[in-house]
């Protein structure tokens, strides 16, 4: 039985919630150490969080973040904030998808059924082993998160590692933007162009860390391609 945990301060929100995940055959775990997330969070071992932004101490973004250095695990805010720039900041944070309160269930249910499907179910990756995706001394190591190169290694954002991940997949071509943007926001309404951009530089900032100068090539009107010919004295 699939675990889904609720981090929500409005008990009400929090309880409704519980009543209508479990009626669909789903465990529903509701937080309430608002100062120890991490703590439920590791106790629990969800399949999926539902996590609130507007939170007693560290908001939902904060969680978001400590939750991806452990976690592949999805999700999803749901939260009163209607801005653009909030849900980019979900987004940014490592959050999967955004529902807006008031929500109906029914849109929750839909969302969590297809992010458990994408991570778990039909749509995902066989998890029999390890996935490794290896181009010239590169490794990622998606479910870590994790970029390893000769004996460093670069700690991921799970942004940064589909990213990565594309360009690997795609080398030697190009990575086009709108195939990276699908494939890391679904609803590109609320993605801004620079908000790529800001990623692509973090994703050059880590091949940096691992001493790979000018890994990430920009091809104007088209993407982005991976350089695999490091240079000597760039290893």
């Amino acid at each position: 039985m699939e675990k889904i945990m609720i981090v929500e301060d409005d008990k009400k929100i929090a309880e409704y919630l519980r009543a209508y995940i479990e009626k669909y055959g789903y465990e529903a775990i509701i937080a309430t150490d608002f100062e120890n997330i991490m703590g439920t969070f590791r106790d629990v071992q969800p399949n999926l969080l539902l996590l609130d932004i507007n939170l007693p101490s560290y908001d939902g973004y904060y969680w978001c973040r400590q939750i991806r250095k452990e976690s592949i695990s999805p999700v999803i805010f749901i939260s009163a904030r209607t801005g653009e720039m909030d849900q980019v900041m979900a987004l940014e944070n490592g959050g999967d998808d955004f529902i807006t309160k008031p929500f109906h269930p029914d849109i929750v249910m839909a969302k969590i059924r297809s992010q458990l499907r994408r991570a778990y179910g039909e749509y995902a990756a066989v998890k029999h082993e390890e996935r490794v995706i290896t181009q010239e001394g590169l490794s990622l190591y998606p479910e870590r998160l994790e970029l390893r190169f000769n004996d460093k290694v670069a700690q991921l954002t799970k942004k940064e590692t589909d990213i990565i991940e594309s360009l690997l997949e795609r080398y030697p071509r190009v990575a086009g933007r709108q195939d990276l943007l699908e494939k890391l926001w679904d609803d590109q309404a609320y993605v801004d162009e620079n908000t790529l951009n800001v990623n692509i530089t973090r994703v050059r900032n880590k091949f940096q860390e691992l001493g790979i100068e000018h890994a990430v090539e920009t091809v104007r009107g088209a993407g982005y391609r991976l350089r695999i010919t490091w240079k000597e004295g760039e290893a």
